[in-house]
């Protein structure tokens, strides 16, 4: 299973990652590139094949996506702060990388994490070009973050979260990943959106809050009349 790409859970996309993180993302609605492979495993995860990056980032880096993915909205709803880490899981191309890597500053650390290794060699480059020092890109398996317990103040996961087979079990990797003051935010496409993946494949930000619970999480959905086609879902370990 691909679960990737833009970004954030592999992010963890988004059909977010970025439809990963994931869409065709471009100001205009698009069908997804004729050369992409998906399949559905039982109902728990759509897969896709995100592994030709350059093909993937016209759209993951299309500068008019902006306007409908709010990066800077997003972030924002994130609440990362100077030295913090940061995960940003379905990371893809690395959309949301820069945005997290001034979030978090200098003394911050943004963790880039994908299943695609493609992905993960083109977010290395990228961190490299525009001389991105707090950004670590790493390739990790489709059921596992692979975050030490505690190590993490935010989980970012964008266009990714429907991707991801057994969500339940993957949250509470997550949910141990944390720090105690820690949170997760998942931003996902609406059933009306007019972009994304197929509908059969997307999640109600309901659904997507009783996963979270399931893992021992307290969950909670965001509006946000600025994203039109997306939807927000901020979950914290549960006191």
């Amino acid at each position: 299973m691909r679960l990737l790409c833009c970004s954030a859970i592999l992010v963890l996309a988004s059909c977010g990652a970025h439809e990963p993180n994931r869409p065709a993302q471009s100001a205009q609605p698009q069908p997804e590139p004729a050369h992409a492979h998906h399949s559905h495993d039982g109902g728990k995860g759509y897969t896709k094949d995100f592994s030709q990056v350059e093909r993937f980032a016209k759209h993951f880096d299309d500068p008019a996506r902006d306007a409908w993915q709010q990066p800077e909205l997003v972030v924002k709803h994130l609440q990362a702060a100077p030295g913090q880490t940061v995960a940003d899981i379905g990371a893809g191309t690395g959309y949301f990388i820069p945005y997290l890597a001034e979030a978090v500053g200098p003394t911050g650390h943004v963790l880039a994490l994908d299943v695609e290794p493609n992905m993960i060699e083109h977010i290395k480059r990228r961190a490299r070009e525009t001389g991105l020092q707090n950004v670590k890109a790493t390739q990790v398996a489709e059921d596992d973050p692979a975050l030490p317990e505690g190590s993490v103040d935010r989980v970012l996961i964008v266009n990714t979260w429907h991707h991801i087979s057994k969500r339940p079990s993957y949250a509470a990797k997550l949910a141990k990943a944390l720090k105690p003051t820690g949170s997760l935010l998942i931003v996902d496409f609406t059933h009306e959106s007019d972009i994304g993946p197929p509908q059969q494949h997307r999640l109600t930000p309901q659904q997507v809050s009783e996963e979270l619970q399931l893992a021992g999480l307290a969950a909670e959905i965001i509006e946000s009349e600025q994203l039109p086609k997306q939807y927000l879902v901020r979950a914290r370990r549960a006191q």
